[in-house]
């Protein structure tokens, strides 16, 4: 046995049978492949750490003294300038018959994109350098459409079922202990009180780790064809992936997807009410810079948290995905909804605000808990879409689902930065309540996983 197929035993609980539906030409390539997929999925998502918009990038724009304001466009672009373009994208990708070179391309736009953020933080500062790294951090959302719309459709094309949410649990881990390593960093060298050099430095590191990632992808084995009827996904019909359909103008094909395709339309719905775990960690955050319990963990026990949940849920949530991946989503929204009603209620106590060790002890196990159930639906909601389909409609179902999600994360964001102004407890309070009706939509929604 070879020590790649050595490796990936050790590492994946394999599926017996369930190779046989892929092509004959990448059966053989299964260990090589899911091992290369993990390694790139790993150093892309430790590139992530080095410029993450709810952390690394807020401190850099304080460090060049751009305007507060700007502070509260990096989420919105960095999450929904990703999605937005992927139904446009999806008629350009559909006529490349290796997809793992949409993704290197992607991966190469987004360590070009971080190259230019930490060019722009080693020479200006001001409005003018908070102008320039948005406009770099666009260009990065654009590259990671790309690859994510890619990964997904090469992970369906070259691993079977019940193997792909293993391999998304290991990347997981992998950038896990990353952002451990980075939050103990940050917490040693004083926290905020970083330089804007050092923070470029870290920007450096993080291009570096995407290039290694398009590199590692490259070497993929993706078969030109995948051969397997467009017909056999759930819920949909020979037509839906015809090729003429396929000329017809994206939105125009967006639209005839989410109107005729119930169960995908569905699955739209379902993801949506599920941004309870997704949107409620910076106001959590928020929270405890607001309460003063802030000074006593500092930003980098934050970064601690979200990278040990990384570290955790990567293997507690990859085979749990591949068993039942909608109920995965479907506790993931439970516990993080209940963990929401806590703070608000503990919160709501009276003298709390005077015990700042026992609300940084809440809010930290807050941030916690709900970042490590978020682990779970992501990898749940991720699983779900590639196992719901095959061929080019994975492709589809991947870049419209995000498409609209764009539109959705905009709208859901705005309302709950609106409710923040009365209080950040309203806000969590709409977010705890939509993870529940997400809850209710998601154990209904009908089992596609390798069981």
């Amino acid at each position: 046995m070879a020590t790649g197929q050595r490796v990936y035993e050790a590492l994946i609980k394999r599926r017996p049978g369930t190779e046989e539906e892929l092509p004959e030409t990448v059966q053989r390539s299964v260990p090589g492949n899911a091992l290369k997929l993990i390694g790139a999925a790993a150093l892309q998502s430790s590139g992530d750490q080095s410029v993450k918009a709810s952390t690394v990038l807020p401190w850099l724009f304080n460090a060049l003294g751009v305007p507060p304001a700007l502070a509260g466009l990096l989420v919105p672009i960095r999450e929904s300038g990703s999605m937005l373009p992927q139904a446009a994208l999806t008629p350009i990708i559909m006529r490349v018959k290796h997809r793992k070179w949409v993704f290197v391309t992607g991966a190469l736009v987004q360590a070009t994109s971080v190259a230019a953020m930490a060019l722009i933080a080693a020479v200006s500062t001001g409005l003018l350098a908070g102008v320039l790294i948005l406009v770099a951090l666009a260009v990065f959302s654009f590259g990671r459409s790309l690859s994510s719309v890619s990964s997904k459709d090469v992970q369906g094309r070259t691993i079977p079922k019940g193997e792909r949410g293993q391999i998304t649990g290991l990347a997981t881990t992998a950038s896990g202990i990353v952002a451990i390593t980075l939050g103990l960093a940050i917490r040693v060298l004083g926290g905020g009180e970083l330089s804007a050099g050092q923070l470029a430095w870290l920007l450096v590191g993080g291009a570096f780790l995407w290039v290694l990632a398009a590199w590692v992808y490259a070497t993929v084995a993706e078969p030109s064809d995948e051969g397997a009827p467009a017909s056999t996904s759930a819920g949909t019909t020979d037509d839906a992936s015809h090729p003429s359909d396929r000329e017809t103008g994206w939105f125009r094909r967006s639209v005839t997807l989410l109107r005729d395709d119930a169960p995908f339309r569905r699955f739209i719905m379902v993801r949506s009410l599920l941004l309870v775990s997704s949107l409620s960690p910076p106001f959590i955050v928020t929270l405890a810079v607001s309460s003063g319990a802030g000074a006593l963990s500092g930003l980098g026990v934050f970064i601690v948290a979200s990278g040990v949940s990384s570290l955790v849920g990567g293997p507690l949530f990859g085979r749990f995905a591949d068993r039942s991946s909608r109920t995965l989503m479907a506790v993931g929204a439970s516990v993080a909804s209940l963990m929401l009603i806590i703070v608000i209620v503990v919160g709501a106590l009276p003298g709390l605000e005077d015990n700042r060790v026992v609300t940084s002890v809440l809010l930290v196990g807050a941030y916690f808990v709900v970042t490590l159930v978020h682990t779970g639906v992501r990898m749940g909601r991720k699983t779900y879409v590639v196992d719901m389909a095959t061929g080019d409609q994975r492709t589809e179902y991947v870049a419209v689902s995000n498409s609209a999600m764009g539109v959705i994360l905009l709208a859901t964001g705005g309302v709950s930065a609106g409710l923040a102004t009365l209080g950040v407890a309203w806000a969590l309070a709409f977010l705890a309540a939509l993870g529940i009706i997400g809850v209710l939509g998601a154990i209904r929604l009908p089992e596609v996983s390798a069981r």
